[in-house]
């Protein structure tokens, strides 16, 4: 038993290693340039591939093993440094968010290009020479290349803190993390400090990745993985902590390893797969530690200040007559559209109602309530899965399945909020991330109710919404109501105190709002409305899975709606869907490398227009105006 807990750890602290090396890279990029860098994965991911190329031609042998591993490094390295001097210094100066948007469409150029360069297949490289065996600990073998492994980590940490405190560069690495602006106005390159500390960051992220060659292949999803761990470290260390970080990925390698060891267990007549957790261990941990010491382990306490508030828009007005003629326009045009179509274009429009909605409900929290979630996906699983749950296993009619969808994303936004609201900026946004991956994790592993991976199939509207001009109709009339709804409460006086407490939390209480209160209503209003777009998603589609509705794609994509039309207006997000949607059917079934394409038109959108589509158009035509 002693001997199998000993194993366990030294697995745990292996893995710790790893998940070390990508996360201290994000933390030095974000504490010395602010971007949440999205792409960090995707550099992860890139060295696994460069190292399998470098070993294979250098050859597998100890000096061309350990070469190919830090050409690797050093390959990802100025792939960093190119990003930022070609695309992120070019957008230092707008809102955060944006930057992440910017980092996102890196994240789609980048796969695509690994997927043209070594193909759709897991590559699995060699095994390090000289450490293809194990050793004997304790009566049990134990690889020898992991034991290196372990070594690595702490070498890295105690490399870093010798970097950054007995160097020129260090301490300029650490004055810019406190305060850039004073860096700058002594006479430092900001530019070249940060383009330095964005390599180093990739170098890290690269390393850490060429080191996994001999355990686990070279796979296009990787990026996703590696990024999800990588928040998830920083974030439980704390934010820019660098030995937060290190004593964080101890604990959730640790954690991971003994669920994997302790397995199935029978516990008071129960089974227990504690190997499950694995999928979602780490989310679990980041919840805990976030409830309990929201500036992370060895984080520093942050501001009253929320990250989105930033994004403060003008006072809101009632739409003009302009504007309001051409909403009805537009509403019109939709409403007889099955009268011009009954093909795939319906089809198509029903996702963009869908994604529509789902948008402009998490606008709601980021706009005007100053909350950014990085989970809003859960509400649309829990809405879809409320629906086709009550339709196929309590016999519920369609209808009255589809009208209980929003209380059952409503139920779970009460839940998940009431802890939310008690934190801000990247701490909450990394909350609600935690909250939607322990749901999918349960939808996931959960066969006999929820049909596990493969989701529930056969969820079919009632016979009279069967046709699709029918169906569309419907969502139609449901969506645009939903969405004039949240638009309205925009104009009522929940939702100017929505707005005082994101924009003033101190004088909003002095006043006597109760901005937790308000906050908390947000959350349960948004998750509703979601909840509706998950019901309609699930009867326009006819199956449901955790990957369609509650994974973490869903909650990027549903960001990038919102910050690709503008997120200081309350059209943006519509519109926003409305292209997003759009441009992925279009290019996806043009090219099998829609992904690139699509992030390149993010991309080119967000540095010509980085108030988002919406906003730009509004900034012309007050321009227009003035003249």
């Amino acid at each position: 038993m002693f001997s199998s807990f000993v194993i366990q750890s030294l697995n745990g602290l292996a893995s710790a290693s790893t998940l070390f090396m990508i996360a201290v890279g994000l933390s030095l990029i974000f504490g010395v340039t602010r971007i949440v860098n999205f792409a960090h994965g995707s550099l992860y991911m890139v060295g696994l591939y460069v190292a399998y190329s470098a070993i294979e031609r250098l050859g597998v042998t100890p000096f061309g093993f350990w070469s190919g591993v830090l050409v690797a490094g050093v390959a990802v390295a100025v792939l960093g440094a190119l990003i930022e001097i070609l695309v992120l210094r070019r957008i230092y100066h707008a809102p955060e968010l944006f930057q992440l948007l910017a980092t996102f469409a890196l994240t789609l150029i980048i796969k695509d290009a690994a997927l043209y360069l070594w193909g759709p297949e897991d590559l699995l490289g060699p095994r390090a020479p000289g450490l293809r065996g194990s050793v004997e600990i304790l009566g049990k073998p134990f690889p020898e290349y992991d034991l290196v492994l372990i070594a690595v980590g702490p070498i890295v940490l105690g490399a870093l803190w010798l970097l950054l405190n007995r160097t020129r560069w260090g301490t300029l690495v650490r004055a810019a993390t406190q305060d850039r602006e004073m860096v700058g106005a002594l006479g430092v390159n900001q530019k070249w400090l940060f383009t330095g500390v964005f390599a180093l960051g990739a170098f890290l992220a690269g390393f850490g990745g060429a080191l996994q060659i001999p355990r686990e292949p070279a796979q296009l999803f990787l990026d996703l993985t590696a990024i999800s761990d990588a928040f998830v470290v920083v974030v439980v260390g704390g934010l820019g902590s660098i030995p937060g970080a290190f004593l964080a990925a101890l604990i959730i390698g640790l954690i991971k390893a003994y669920c994997i060891g302790v397995g199935t267990v029978e516990l008071l007549g129960t089974t227990f797969a504690f190997s499950k957790l694995t999928l979602v261990a780490e989310f679990i941990v980041m919840a805990i530690v976030l409830v309990l010491r929201p500036q992370g382990l060895l984080g520093k306490p942050q501001g009253l200040q929320r990250i989105a508030a930033e994004f403060v828009e003008q006072p809101l007005r009632p739409a003009g007559k302009a504007l309001r003629t051409a909403a009805i326009v537009v509403v019109a045009a939709l409403a007889a559209l099955p009268l011009a179509t009954t093909g795939y274009t319906l089809v198509l429009m029903i996702d963009i109602l869908v994604f529509a909605l789902f948008a402009a409900s998490l606008h709601f929290m980021m706009g005007p309530g100053g909350m950014v979630s990085f989970g809003h996906a859960a509400y649309l699983g829990l809405g879809a899965y409320g629906a086709a749950l009550l339709l196929k296993l309590a016999g519920w009619p369609m209808e009255a399945a589809l009208v209980a969808a929003p209380f059952a994303a409503a139920l779970g936004a009460a839940v998940f909020g009431w802890f939310c609201v008690r934190l801000s900026g990247v701490y909450l946004a990394m909350l609600t991330l935690a909250f939607a991956q322990i749901a999918w994790s349960v939808m996931f592993q959960w066969d006999a109710v929820t049909g596990g991976s493969n989701g529930i199939v056969g969820v079919w509207p009632a016979p009279w919404l069967a046709p699709k001009p029918a169906y569309y109709l419907l969502t139609f009339v449901l969506c645009a109501g939903a969405i004039y709804l949240l638009r309205r409460m925009l104009f009522a006086p929940f939702g100017y105190a929505l707005r005082a407490g994101r924009d003033s939390p101190l004088r909003a209480d002095a006043i006597g709002i109760d901005v937790q209160r308000i906050q908390w209503a947000a959350f349960v209003v948004v998750g509703a409305f979601a909840g509706l777009a998950g019901g309609l998603y699930a009867f326009s589609k006819g199956s449901i899975s955790p990957d369609s509705t509650m994974a973490v794609g869903r909650s990027i994509d549903a960001l990038v709606m919102v910050l690709l039309g503008g997120v200081q207006t309350l059209s943006g997000p519509v519109v926003g869907a409305a292209v997003f949607t759009w441009l992925q059917d279009t290019i996806a079934r043009s090219t099998d490398y829609w992904r690139a394409v699509l992030g390149f038109t993010i991309l080119v959108i967000v540095l010509a227009f980085p108030q988002g589509i919406v906003g730009a158009v509004r900034a012309w035509t007050e321009r227009g105006s003035e003249r």
